[in-house]
């Protein structure tokens, strides 16, 4: 579970930015400030293995690209800073970015082709805050990956099921595929990568 740090009043992006200590691995939820957990070794394995997937693509295209450590999103009009499991920053758009050289944060949709989460305990916040948020910044392309199953019936269909969804900026707002099983991933920034929803959520097998 998630561990709320600061339970009185709200903080601001830049007093979080001058608090966070250099261990663990902390957001800022509408000026709460959240412990995250330590990521299980699935979670872990899910997560690398993506971010080879896609760093093989961008590689492969020739793209200025790059999957950073740990880098903040932050929305320019909210008091919210989020770490996402997998983030491809395009390099040349840095040069705009004002928070970048001293706080490692971005906050323009130029500078992120597709952003990841790998969906571990609290499921809300991937499914309802982020893409809320995520949309709002213009983030072309979203990737909700459910490993386990544990969003809402809504959102993954009853029975529930390990599910991808992919959300694609359009005309502002996202339209979300969902892929599972065999299913072969359909990714708008990368077209070309072959990928199936199964070869995902078996990666630490």
């Amino acid at each position: 579970m998630v561990q709320v740090v600061a339970k009185t009043k709200p903080v601001t992006f830049e007093e979080f930015a001058q608090w966070k200590p250099d261990g663990g691995l902390y957001e800022l939820h509408d000026g709460v400030i959240i412990k995250m957990p330590q990521p299980v070794g699935e979670h872990e394995d899910i997560t690398s293995f993506l971010a080879e997937k896609i760093m093989v693509e961008y590689l492969r295209l020739n793209l200025p690209y790059r999957i950073p450590k740990i880098v903040l999103i932050k929305s320019i009009e909210s008091e919210s800073a989020y770490s996402p499991d997998v983030l491809i920053l395009n390099r040349p758009n840095l040069i705009n970015e004002p928070l970048w050289k001293k706080l490692s944060t971005v906050t323009q949709c130029a500078s992120i082709p597709l952003v990841i989460e790998v969906v571990s305990t609290n499921w809300r916040v991937d499914y309802l805050t982020k893409v809320k948020d995520y949309e709002e910044i213009g983030i072309p392309e979203y990737w909700i990956v459910d490993y386990l199953g544990l969003g809402g019936r809504r959102f993954i269909g009853n029975p529930k099921q390990p599910s991808i969804l992919i959300h694609e900026l359009i005309d502002e707002e996202y339209k979300i595929t969902e892929f599972k099983g065999d299913q072969r991933i359909i990714s708008p920034t990368f077209p070309e990568l072959i990928l199936t929803a199964n070869q995902v959520f078996n990666a630490g097998a």
